[in-house]
């Protein structure tokens, strides 16, 4: 079973939940989303393996998604569409594994994946 970390080396949360998979012999491919963007199609796959909506999957405390009105767009797949586009603004890092997705905040609670 191939395990996929959604991944921003800069973040703190990313590069612990990184780490604590690699602490325990996770095999897993690094995928740098901030360079490879999901596709609206991931991005969907995703929120139904983590029974989330498009917003609880954004960086709302981003400053782009103020400058892009996000918080008054209700339709989901706009939602979609502007973190496909603007990467940066999902929520970080999503750890996919045997079809299923959990967010690592906190970098402990993927370990319920395994």
């Amino acid at each position: 079973m191939n395990t996929v970390i959604w991944h921003n080396p800069r973040c703190s949360k990313s590069r612990q939940t990184l780490a604590l998979l690699e602490e325990k012999s996770v095999h897993l491919t690094v995928r740098k989303y901030l360079e490879d963007a999901p596709s609206a199609e991931e991005i969907k796959d995703v929120l139904a393996m983590l029974d989330m909506d498009p917003r609880q999957l954004m960086r709302t405390g981003e400053p782009l998604y103020k400058e892009l009105g996000l918080a008054t767009i209700s339709a989901p797949e706009k939602l979609i569409h502007a973190m496909v586009d603007n990467p940066k603004l999902i929520e970080r890092p999503v750890v996919i594994h045997n079809g299923k997705a959990k967010v690592g905040r906190p970098p402990e609670s993927v370990l319920i994946l395994f």
